[in-house]
């Protein structure tokens, strides 16, 4: 009762199995159970899950994502848990939903794609990514779809000192970190800043601290874009943004933002890592993880109310209202692009003045220069972006527009936006832990390419959500425990590391063993932490 039979779609059994039954199509007054629910999901490879047309009103293609068998109770947990409720009762739509929401959207290519990391999100999945063809005249950006801190990403840098250069003024580094970096909510800067450098900055990234002598020219060549977006107009970035940003250029923030110096604890490709200036394990590094504050998210939070003015204007439907989206070539959808890019450009300015902050604080500690301690980026990727870029779809190539939220660019070995150094070994991409847990290394791969519109997971993804974490779990407990691994620690609210407490995230060896099984980057170098910078 209240059932009808889902419509042909073109989904395709693989060859050694029978076409399974076909699943019920949700009417609009009624509710599938779980069992229904799972008759729409396929494992196709044990890395790999598809999710046929009809799993939700209105799909233009399949879903896909990647987990294996260790990651996907997770996500059939949260569907399970969905599936019970009598209504839905707020909060996030179950990560699984939402990657079918996104498949239902105006111009999408080939396949809406959720990573190993993939949990709930607005509007989007976190660690969701979706390419919309620039040729269709119906396809639409959706600031959901690159999430509320615009470039999010991490930046690494290394050194030529070994743990054991490190370990006997471990403390003194770190307090010489937590005292040059500004960190916490509301933080603020202390790279001097006026609302013309702020103009500039949003309008020239990288460039306008290299200008400025914050960067060095290498650390441009070895930045996603270059550190800068072309597209960028600071005039469609809203005066309260602005305001928001000014104060916070040079700032690390708070939430699951971070300053760690990490050792290399595996080599997993001796030449890639060669390539990247990393020769040995307990060789030191430095992981910055920031975005562009509140700058970013203002940008992000204008736009929504401008989209669904265009949205009503234009007749888009979606299945979310977070789906908030304007076709690409509207005023509204151009204006978006533009002024994500000045957020983007914001989001390399800010890396660089801590990069610069953080080279501070070794020169100090070691009373060497920078240049002598060898400290230049490996690379810097961003997670939260748009961006138009040449893909293969269906022998074709076309311009589309790909929305990675929660992942990261992986562009494989000879393409020409990848810095010559690492023309060989494809991109390197930065996966950062949870704090207390190892970060990674990775690099881009032609099946990548193909598969996910070269993109990979970008982290651990959270298991537990942020209330959830500070119910269950103690400051003092999480404090004690990385003290009892050797890890430093400097934050400025003690009360919100439970949030970022490693219980809350997933295993990234398996997020990262998933993408490394399924071919869409390959692990390269392995990092752990002796101290952590939080806000």
């Amino acid at each position: 009762k209240g059932w009808r039979e889902a419509p042909a779609h073109p989904f395709r059994p693989s060859p050694h199995s029978q076409a399974p039954p076909r699943p019920p199509l949700l009417t609009a007054m009624s509710k599938r159970t779980f069992e229904q629910e799972m008759a729409f999901c396929t494992r196709e490879t044990p890395n790999c899950i598809t999710i046929k047309e009809g799993f939700v009103p209105g799909m233009n293609v399949p879903g896909k994502f990647y987990v294996n068998e260790a990651l996907e109770k997770l996500v059939f947990d949260e569907l399970r848990s969905f599936s019970r409720q009598s209504s839905n009762v707020g909060g996030f739509l179950p990560a699984i939903k939402q990657i079918g929401n996104v498949a239902a959207l105006p111009g999408i290519c080939k396949y809406s794609i959720g990573l190993p990391d993939v949990h709930s999100g607005y509007g989007f999945a976190i660690g969701n990514v979706a390419a919309f063809d620039m040729s269709n005249p119906e396809a639409v950006v959706s600031p959901g779809g690159v999430g509320f801190d615009i470039n999010c990403g991490v930046r690494l840098v290394r050194t030529n000192l070994l743990i054991n250069d490190v370990l006997p003024v471990k403390e003194r580094l770190a307090q010489a970190l937590f005292d040059h970096i500004p960190v916490g909510v509301g933080s603020m800067g202390i790279i001097p800043t006026k609302q013309q450098d702020l103009e500039e900055a949003l309008q020239l990234g990288i460039d306008w601290s290299l200008r400025e002598g914050y960067a060095w020219p290498e650390d441009k060549e070895h930045c996603e874009e270059y550190g800068r977006m072309l597209n960028a107009d600071p005039n469609c970035v809203s005066s309260r943004a602005k305001k928001r940003g000014l104060p916070q250029l040079g700032t690390l923030g708070a939430g699951n933002h971070y300053a760690e110096i990490q050792v290399v604890d595996e080599i997993y490709d001796p030449f890639v890592a060669k390539k990247m200036g990393i020769d040995q394990k307990g060789q030191v590094c430095i992981m910055i993880h920031s975005g562009s504050r509140g700058l970013g998210h203002q940008v992000a939070t204008d736009s929504l109310v401008e989209m669904e003015r265009a949205m009503s204007r234009d007749n888009i439907q979606t299945n979310d209202r977070q789906l908030a989206c304007a076709r690409i070539n509207s005023v509204e959808g151009q204006n978006y692009m533009k002024g994500m890019a000045a957020a983007a450009n914001y989001a390399w300015v800010n890396r660089s003045s801590m990069t610069f902050l953080t080279r501070q604080a070794f020169a100090k500690v070691f009373n060497q220069s920078p240049e002598d301690l060898d400290m230049h980026v490996i690379y810097d990727v961003s997670h939260n972006i748009a961006k138009v870029e040449e893909h293969m779809v269906d022998g074709h190539c076309k311009q589309l527009l790909v929305h990675r939220k929660g992942s990261t660019r992986a562009f494989p070995p000879h393409h020409p936006l990848i810095p010559v150094d690492y023309q060989l070994t494809g991109q390197p991409v930065i996966v950062g832990g949870t704090m207390g847990t190892c970060s990674y290394v990775l690099t881009g791969t032609d099946t990548g390419m193909r598969e996910t519109f070269g993109s990979t997971c970008h982290g651990a993804g959270r298991a537990l959500s942020r209330n959830k974490s500070r119910n269950n779990l103690d400051y003092g407990d999480v404090l004690k425990r990385l003290e009892d691994m050797g890890i430093s620690i400097r934050v400025a609210s003690p009360k919100l590391i439970m949030e970022e407490a490693p219980e809350s995230y997933k295993d990234v060896t398996q997020v990262v063993q998933t993408c490394h099984d399924a071919d869409i980057s390959k692990m390269a170098i392995k990092l752990k932490p002796i101290a952590v910078v939080k806000g």
